[in-house]
């Protein structure tokens, strides 16, 4: 007795639709890779326009005299820098260049908290900032809570400058400033205000004593009506 005989056409039909299906697949992977790489090299690209325009504006600032200096402009510049790269993780994920660029923003807060102290000693006044280091909301539980009070307390004392450094960002600038003030992985989150270091979490009430009696900071009540431009006041914790 024969069996049936084998439907090759059907087989042949399946095979190519399982092809074709796969094919298709890898093609609207690819093509969404792509698009994603192009994103981000669009975003690379408006980051290093940034940055050659901070470095000019740094060398401009620092050779201003006394009088003609006001609150810098780099602080919209830095908080413009943190909402793209921000972008960039949320929506590329930490890749290598997202994590080389995050980099070049830790070194421009850096440069920017150098430039400020320098014109602080030059001009005898006593410039207003907070340096925050964090890390991962794996590692520390309290972190993101504090990025939300230091932007709080940015939103009520514009003058304040709140510089956030991620504790983890391979970056000898960033480690060297960890070792000048001591600041250890399992003490996190850590603030540095007036040369003080601060470990755990400190509510806006308690900052906002601290830094009332230090910088005789004014009070401004915001009001809100465009949102964008409300960005600099923002407290950005880039994971890496």
């Amino acid at each position: 007795m024969t069996g049936n005989p084998i439907d090759w056409k059907k087989y042949l039909i399946v095979f190519l639709f399982t092809v074709g299906l796969f094919l298709s697949a890898s093609y609207v992977s690819n093509y969404f890779g792509d698009k994603k790489i192009d994103q981000l090299k669009l975003i690379q690209d408006k980051i290093s326009i940034d940055i050659l325009s901070s470095e000019t504006q740094f060398s401009l600032l620092s050779e201003l005299s006394c009088k003609n200096i006001s609150d810098s402009v780099l602080s919209g510049e830095l908080g413009e820098l943190g909402n793209k790269l921000e972008w960039g993780q949320q929506n590329l994920g930490m890749t290598d260049t997202v994590s080389y660029l995050k980099k070049y923003y830790s070194l421009l807060q850096i440069k920017d908290y150098l430039l400020t102290k320098k014109i602080s000693e030059r001009c005898k006044t006593k410039s207003a900032f907070i340096l925050y280091f964090y890390t991962t909301a794996e590692n520390c539980s309290e972190c993101e809570r504090q990025g939300f009070a230091l932007s709080a307390l940015r939103d009520k004392y514009p003058e304040l400058r709140v510089y956030s450094f991620d504790y983890s960002i391979d970056l000898s600038a960033v480690k060297s400033m960890l070792q000048i003030y001591k600041i250890e992985d399992t003490k996190l989150p850590a603030l540095v205000v007036d040369e003080d270091v601060l470990t755990g979490f400190h509510s806006v009430e308690e900052l906002e004593t601290r830094v009332k009696e230090s910088f005789k900071l004014q009070e401004t009540t915001l009001i809100n009506t465009n949102p964008s431009k409300t960005i600099k006041n923002k407290i950005f914790l880039l994971n890496a």
